[in-house]
């Protein structure tokens, strides 16, 4: 068995969607011949937290942690200019401090417990520059740096208006990181493609590993017995550009027209989002009354959740075509119909589309969100189902068979 070491920011007991990913790679990687060695910060104070996660963590694997300097844990009011500095001080990103006071004993893990691959996932962006002094000093030992997420091409990222200094050593960090690391792993075509269009001579190094789901999640869920009302279910968090008003206000224009039930309808959010905000929203909208708010749920909880639905949401805003999103790959193995208010033209409206689990419509396009609203609503009333899954591939992106191509990766990188 190689060895290979997991720097990742985010992990158990730390909850979320960014956990997933590399949680099951570290569950499923010694079916592969990879033993993880995990390299993370440690998690008091943190806001969400899932002790559920650890049950999928072999028992063999060997965890680090090391402080994590999150400024934004200081006291009020000190935690003011913690985010502060975090936001507009640190480069690349408010975990910067975790990367440098981590060096020396990522260096010293690399040699006690003879690694043999190196591997490092952002978000932060910080874990691959914790690499990349790693690779200085180690050269020899290949390193696969994962891209959850796109770094100086992130909408959300850019929505900081950072200014053009600040751009340019990010994409200079950015680019040091691909250059360095032997083979880059990307979550989307759309992020490869964004990424090979920007660094055309590095091409050969970029691999698209999407999230996926664990079926094994999903084992012994009971359904229950059917809803009394319509519930569509959003589960995760909303930040940034994401908001849920298209769906809201096409809501709202169904209920004036009498074409939903208010008594047979119920709007669910499921996760972290800034409730006073939502229900502002809710409010302004007029389906405040339809609205339920759960607060965020241990994973397993949360996918019950979605099993005991009628329809899910997915929100995306604009800018964000390159991104899946964690949830949308649960979301498709469930066998409920979607209603995506996403950009039309983007990843996830793709992959919506090709695995036929359920109806896409722009994020600002109000009129069609409406129409598919109704078509899903009448579709519960009627007892039918709106859509005809692709299982074969759906199949595709199960975390097992994902983990594999990951540790094919690996494979062609390891000598010896």
């Amino acid at each position: 068995m190689r060895k290979v070491l997991m720097i990742a920011h985010q992990f158990p007991p730390i909850g979320g969607s960014g956990v997933q990913r590399t949680v099951k790679f570290v569950k499923y990687l010694p079916e592969f011949g990879y033993t993880c060695i995990v390299l993370t910060r440690q998690a008091k104070n943190v806001q969400l937290t899932d002790d559920t996660l650890y049950l999928d963590i072999p028992a063999e694997t060997v965890i680090y942690r090391t402080k994590a300097w999150d400024l934004s844990e200081w006291f009020f009011p000190l935690n003011l200019a913690g985010k502060f500095i975090r936001r507009r001080i640190l480069i690349p990103d408010g975990e910067r401090l975790w990367e440098r006071f981590s060096v020396r004993k990522a260096k010293q893990i690399v040699k006690d417990e003879n690694i043999k691959i190196l591997y490092s996932t952002s978000q932060p962006f910080s874990t691959h520059l914790l690499a990349l002094e790693i690779k200085k000093e180690y050269p020899e030992i290949p390193w696969v740096a994962d891209f959850r997420d796109e770094w100086t091409n992130n909408a959300f990222v850019k929505a900081y208006n950072y200014n053009p200094v600040r751009i340019g050593i990010e994409k200079r960090m950015e680019r040091r990181v691909f250059e360095m690391a032997d083979a880059v792993v990307i979550n989307t075509p759309f992020m490869r493609d964004n990424s090979v269009r920007d660094n055309p001579d590095l091409g050969y190094k970029f691999h698209v590993i999407p999230n996926g789901f664990d079926k094994e999640d999903f084992e012994g869920i009971d359904e229950g017995e059917p809803n009394d009302k319509f519930t569509l279910t959003y589960t995760g968090l909303i930040y940034g550009n994401t908001s849920p008003e298209t769906v809201f206000k096409a809501i709202s224009a169904l209920l004036d027209e009498n074409k939903l039930d208010r008594e047979k309808i119920k709007l669910r959010f499921v996760g972290r989002f800034k409730e006073s905000k939502l229900i502002q929203m809710a409010k302004e909208h007029g389906v405040l009354e339809i609205l339920e708010i759960t607060p965020y749920q241990s994973h397993k909880e949360s996918v019950k959740k979605l099993m005991m639905s009628d329809a899910l949401l997915l929100l995306l805003g604009k800018g964000t075509d390159a991104i899946y999103t964690g949830k949308l790959m649960e979301y498709i193995n469930t066998g409920k119909p979607i209603l995506a208010s996403v950009p039309a033209k983007g990843a996830a409206a793709a992959l919506v589309t090709e695995t036929g689990t359920g109806f896409v419509a722009d994020c600002d396009d109000v009129e069609t969100t409406a129409r598919h609203i109704q078509t899903l609503y009448d579709s519960w009333l009627a007892g039918k189902k709106p859509i005809s899954p692709n299982k074969e591939l759906i199949s595709r992106f199960e975390r097992r068979e994902l983990t594999k191509e990951l540790a094919e990766v690996f494979n062609s990188l390891c000598r010896g």
